[in-house]
């Protein structure tokens, strides 16, 4: 793709040059015409920098079997004013997840979702079906190794503790996500915080409060109905 606009590029620049009578003006195209290529090569390539961040945050996070976490959810869109806040609590273990937010509890086994939701006192059963783009609390580590660019941000500093900031970038422009930014720490490369920025405005900050590495049964994955007095079964599959 890039080696196309670069052909593209150039045509339109020997055209342009065709035009300019002066040595002079021929300079300036010559020149814009170099910087801008050197800009689109520039961008085509993934950050070395970041790229050993994250690879050395996934190696981390694949070292560890299973883990649990406690979290900040937030909501923002500054254009429709809108600012939610939660906390949520998760425990994960390879393809598989729990997660309790709010009045909702969603259980994952990598093959089967339960999503109950307290209120009503329902839990409605589907098959997992992640789309090919779909940010998940399994994949959150990996994500960046398929599909999408990485350039270092910044520095920063933040509870008497260094981050590494780098940003995501999808490959694919019909994705809703633009930009998916991590906060990595620089001591032990876990993952303080990730945002996710979208297309209509939405951006969503998880905040890492508390990280645990556990053992944990496969069963904690399943959804027990014994344990829910009453609960009414919706099975969509």
């Amino acid at each position: 793709m890039t080696q196309y606009y670069v052909a593209e590029l150039l045509k339109f620049f020997l055209i342009l040059n065709s035009f300019f009578k002066s040595v002079e003006m021929r300079k300036v195209s010559y020149l814009l015409l170099l910087l801008l290529t050197t800009v689109i090569t520039t961008q085509a390539q993934n950050d070395p920098k970041a790229g050993e961040i994250l690879d050395a945050m996934s190696a981390k996070y694949k070292s560890i079997p299973a883990f649990k976490a406690s979290f900040t959810y937030s909501l923002e869109n500054p254009g429709s004013g809108v600012k939610e806040n939660t906390s949520g609590d998760i425990t994960v273990k390879n393809g598989k997840f729990y997660l309790k937010m709010g009045d909702q509890e969603i259980i994952n086994n990598g093959s089967t979702v339960w999503t109950y939701l307290k209120e009503s006192n329902e839990v409605n059963i589907s098959d997992y079906e992640p789309e090919e783009d779909a940010i998940t609390p399994t994949n959150i580590y990996t994500i960046y190794k398929k599909g999408y660019k990485y350039a270092y941000v910044e520095q920063k500093k933040e509870g008497g503790q260094v981050y590494d900031v780098v940003d995501l970038t999808p490959e694919n422009k019909n994705n809703q996500i633009y930009k998916i930014r991590l906060m990595v720490n620089r001591k032990d490369r876990s993952v303080k915080s990730f945002k996710t920025f979208e297309k209509n405005g939405n951006r969503y900050n998880y905040a890492i409060n508390r990280f645990t590495p556990t053992e944990v049964d496969d069963k904690t994955f399943v959804f027990d109905k014994n344990k829910y007095k009453g609960v009414e079964v919706v099975d969509l599959r």
